[in-house]
């Protein structure tokens, strides 16, 4: 486990809605502050995020930008303050109240070994591949955006199929008819892809996963390339729309003839960790793998 210095101003993320999160934050901080760590705990709605000075932090002297966040709920919570995290290049730590919490390094009765690791300096940062998308549309408006798991152009409408073309670095791959198309990120590839059946990938592998959803087509395979590539989809279906989805919020709808371009984002997430648990492990506790298998006891 490495060392780093003691943060001097923490941003503390929380669930907008639950109140057991909000109280355990409050006691988050005044152990902070006696420390003598300037804080500041924002809520986690998403117009807050967008605000210029969402990551100020104010003490008895100035306000600066805080050197780590800290996201107490569950992985969109972690979500929120990740995009919060990367744009200023500093380390997030995720301490989980949700169910799964596979982005959180720490769980709810953790915070005591926390607070104290913090303090000493008793963490490591490692650095989490993240994801950028552009997406023109037919009448060429332009949207971009940034995800830490996966960027998504699935289908707006339940009933009918979306019409896609796939290409990698200039090569076309396919077309589909298909629910939509995931592309995550490797720290992504066990949320919504894995769960449309892609792969999972290890966090320090360089690379991003494709992940047709319900595709048909002669060639419909979920793939893993490099983290260089550049990966484009383009929208066929005529009077079917498509939506585009980032770390699971819809980000503008697409018509035939839209564009969306996905790479390799330039921002990375800087995770902290605390503990020297390998993702195998964490693989198996968090999902609660069943490894014996079903013949387990058997002759």
């Amino acid at each position: 486990m490495g060392s780093q210095q003691k943060p001097d101003r923490v941003l503390v993320v929380t669930h907008p809605l639950r109140v057991d999160v909000a109280e355990l934050a409050e006691k988050l901080a005044a152990a902070l502050r006696s420390a003598g760590v300037a804080v500041r705990i924002l809520t986690g709605e998403i117009r807050s995020l967008h605000h210029p000075d969402a990551l100020l932090v104010v003490d008895e002297e100035t306000s600066a930008t805080a050197d780590l966040v800290l996201a107490l709920g569950g992985d969109g919570t972690v979500l929120r303050a990740a995009k919060l995290a990367a744009e200023a290049d500093v380390p997030l730590l995720g301490v989980n109240f949700g169910k799964v919490g596979f982005l959180a390094e720490a769980e709810t009765g953790e915070l005591e070994t926390v607070v104290s690791r913090l303090l000493d300096g008793e963490y490591s940062v490692e650095e989490r591949t993240a994801l950028a998308v552009e997406a023109i549309g037919t009448d060429g408006e332009f949207h971009h955006s940034w995800a830490f798991n996966d960027i998504a152009v699935e289908k707006a409408e339940p009933a009918r199929m979306l019409e896609l073309f796939i290409e990698i670095d200039g090569t076309r791959i396919s077309r589909y008819g298909c629910d939509g198309v995931a592309v995550a990120s490797p720290t992504g590839s066990t949320a919504h892809a894995m769960s449309a059946g892609g792969p999972v990938v290890w966090p320090d592998v360089d690379a991003l996963v494709v992940v047709p959803m319900n595709a048909h087509a002669l060639f419909a395979k979920p793939m893993v390339v490099h983290s260089s590539s550049l990966i484009r989809i383009g929208v066929e279906s005529v009077g079917t729309e498509g939506a585009l989805i980032a770390d699971g919020k819809e980000l503008t709808r697409l018509t035939a003839g839209s564009t969306v371009t996905i790479r390799r984002s330039e921002r990375p997430v800087r995770l902290v960790r605390m503990s020297g648990q390998p993702f195998a492990s964490r693989l198996v506790s968090k999902l609660s793998l069943p490894v014996d298998g079903w013949r387990h006891g058997r002759i």
